[in-house]
């Protein structure tokens, strides 16, 4: 297993493995399947090039397993922040680290970026499995958005955390 940064080039597998992640779990997200679906696979390239976001990607046995996006604050009085975006591991590799690995690698980047104070992120209320990872990375919870996502007639809350770099 090893975690790189992608590019243009991991854009078809980043696209897959993100595809499959809006299917098996729309709660956690808040774009749709069908909406990235119709998206051209430049969409997906300017996603991993642009200059406010960096992804990880991890790979297991030369094939994309897990993601985490880190996105940095594009106004100046906000530039001491980052947002952690878009973490996902397949269901088959699951329980092995690599949600941990992609997690210290956003913050190894956060850290490399001088100015950068803290991260911050949220994650869909009954998610335990990511709350826990979240904490034991040092994430504190400091609220709860009541009906941020809407999946048909259902809606989820999420609950937003932070870290101090």
């Amino acid at each position: 297993m090893w975690i790189e940064q992608l590019d243009a080039s991991h854009a078809l597998a980043y696209r897959e493995l993100m595809l499959e992640a809006y299917d098996r779990h729309p709660q956690a997200f808040t774009s749709s399947v069908r909406e990235r679906t119709a998206m051209p696979l430049s969409w997906w390239e300017s996603r991993l090039t642009g200059k406010l976001d960096v992804v990880f990607g991890a790979f297991e046995e030369g094939k994309l397993a897990g993601i985490v996006g880190l996105a940095f604050e594009p106004r100046e009085k906000a530039r001491h922040k980052a947002t952690l975006f878009g973490m996902y591991v397949s269901a088959n590799v699951r329980q092995r680290g690599l949600g941990y690995q992609l997690v210290q690698a956003v913050l190894a980047e956060a850290q490399a970026h001088q100015g950068l104070r803290l991260i911050k992120l949220t994650v869909t209320a009954g998610n335990d499995a990511a709350f826990n990872l979240y904490r034991r990375c040092g994430f504190i919870q400091f609220g709860l958005e009541p009906m941020a996502v809407r999946v048909g007639e259902e809606y989820f809350d999420k609950i937003h955390m932070w870290r101090e770099l």
